[in-house]
């Protein structure tokens, strides 16, 4: 016999959007009791959502967020193993979860998977007596657990830094090592995830498909089935589109259009973050904006001379090379500023976050190019060149060129530097995978200027699906060089290319995660002799 359960969610602070309220609302109106916890005030919690204490089931002192991201994912996945524990019948739902019918249980297990490989979270319910809850509970206990799922491997290599007291927390490890990756290890070592619902019944739409939520008039009846109690709308990314592209508003003749005006949701009265208060539908309509953005440095009222720092320009491009995020700007600033103003030809390797080595295609929709629209304003006179598996051909200024590569591709990467020819300065935010990070340099660091500079960024995240068995994570790489003064590697070839290029290195630098001694190396620069 199925029991009447109630819905549980968690908002930080601050004024919910009208997408999340759709979410909260879409349970209420299907017959469930939602209690909404929250740690700061929310000004707009719809009528028949009860409000009560985050606090009273996970206080909010030592706040975990993910490293990269900045996600508070890790509180979140933290949050919700709690509340399952102290709450009889309870189902946790993300606020980017929308109730398609009642969620109904005979044995208090209610989660679905999401791929062939995972269980999501964002839908989760567990009887408190179960094992593979326990288990979830011992294992965030300690922050800096080694998840035992993990390959022999890595295992040994995160040990091998605890033992010399270096452990990795877990906001430096691989998104989702607390929530997707961890529910679906225990639940698979206890015998639980017998009870997940198929993908049909709570994510009928992938990650990749998310976006047919939003085409006006779309059959979508081969996703949403009968069987489909929920639709899960990927939150973070859902509303960046809607701002970047919809103009902060869904077509009416699309799923969420369609949604929004059964539930009667106000979307004038909880506009989307990052949308101007003054925007409306009209927006949807207007053009795609410029490579260049208006108006331009030359519109904008002349500053003080060093007003505008390149950190500035970052958090104004939405880079994630700034303060907000990486602050790679603030040593940018320190080694490029008294050239900035030279002719110079600068290279980026990797211009948009989320290509492959976040589980995209390479052939991905590209619409924006930040840290490309920053150097541009900060090196007036610079020609810039970026390299990136993914398209971005599109991006049209006078004074920037666009190469296609594959990191991965040694000859590619060789016939990309015949193309680029000299540079001064050189910048790898690619795939941030090892073995890209090392061929990169052994094809790219000859085309630099003597007195050049080579860096390497994001040392301490490599996408775990990309890396090559048996290379050395490019932190370690130099780390070892700076001690003996001799590259070793498992590729002969690459061993032997890159001892030969040390001749050229004058100077090889590893900064830590926000220039803090505590934290894992972040940064490499190399300066050519």
């Amino acid at each position: 016999m199925s029991h009447e359960y109630r819905i549980a969610a968690l908002w930080m602070e601050g004024p919910l959007s009208w997408l999340d309220q759709l979410c909260l609302v879409s349970f209420r109106d299907a017959g469930h009791h939602v209690t909404l916890y929250h740690y700061g005030p929310v000004p707009n919690i719809p009528e028949g959502i009860e409000a009560a204490d985050a606090a009273q089931i996970l206080p909010r002192t030592g706040f975990l967020q993910h490293e990269r991201t900045g996600s508070p994912a890790l509180h979140s996945d933290l949050f919700r193993y709690h509340l399952l524990a102290k709450c009889d019948r309870t189902i946790w739902a993300d606020t980017d979860a929308y109730c398609r019918a009642p969620f109904r249980t005979e044995t208090g297990h209610f989660f679905g998977w999401e791929s062939d490989h995972h269980i999501n979270g964002g839908v989760l319910g567990l009887p408190a007596d179960s094992e593979a809850l326990g288990r979830l509970l011992d294992f965030t206990a300690d922050e800096f657990a080694i998840p035992p799922w993990f390959d022999a491997e890595e295992r040994a290599r995160l040990e091998a830094l605890r033992d010399a007291g270096n452990p990795v927390h877990a906001g430096e490890m691989p998104w989702g090592v607390w929530g997707p990756h961890a529910l679906t290890h225990f639940l698979h070592e206890t015998g639980e995830a017998k009870y997940a619902l198929p993908r049909a019944a709570l994510y009928p739409i992938s990650f990749k498909e998310r976006r047919n939520m939003l085409k006006p008039g779309l059959d979508l009846s081969r996703w949403i089935r009968p069987e489909t109690v929920s639709i899960h709308f990927y939150g973070r990314r859902m509303r960046k589109r809607l701002v970047e592209k919809e103009g902060g508003r869904p077509h009416p003749d699309s799923l969420i259009g369609r949604l929004v005006a059964r539930h009667g949701i106000d979307m004038d009265a909880a506009p989307l973050p990052g949308l101007p208060p003054q925007a409306d539908a009209a927006r949807a309509e207007t053009a795609r904006a410029p490579a260049m953005p208006k108006p331009s440095a030359a519109d904008r009222p002349a500053a003080p001379e060093g007003w505008r720092t390149l950190t500035d320009l970052a958090d104004a491009f939405g880079s994630d090379k700034g303060a907000r995020k990486h602050r790679y700007t603030e040593l940018y600033e320190m080694l490029f500023r008294p050239i900035r103003r030279r002719k110079l030809r600068f290279v980026e390797m990797g211009l948009l976050i989320g290509g492959p080595e976040h589980g995209n295609p390479a052939g991905r929709e590209t619409r924006d190019a930040p840290s490309i629209r920053m150097w541009l304003e900060y090196f007036p006179k610079a020609q810039i060149i970026g390299l990136d598996v993914s398209d971005f051909s599109w991006f049209d200024h006078p004074r920037f060129r666009f190469v296609q590569c594959d990191m991965g591709d040694r000859i590619a990467l060789a016939r990309a530097g015949e193309e680029i020819g000299q540079a001064d300065i050189m910048i790898d935010d690619a795939s941030h995978a090892s073995h890209h990070q090392q061929l990169a340099l052994a094809e790219l660091f000859p085309r630099l200027n003597s007195g050049g500079l080579y860096i390497i960024e994001d040392l301490r995240w490599q996408p775990a699906d990309m890396e090559t068995m048996g290379w050395p994570k490019t932190a370690e790489l130099f780390r070892a060089y700076q001690k003996t003064g001799r590259f070793s590697h498992p590729d002969p070839g690459i061993e032997s290319t890159l001892n030969r290029l040390a001749h050229d290195m004058q100077g090889v630098f590893v900064f830590p995660a926000h220039y803090r001694k505590d934290r894992r190396d972040q940064v490499l620069v190399i300066h050519k002799r």
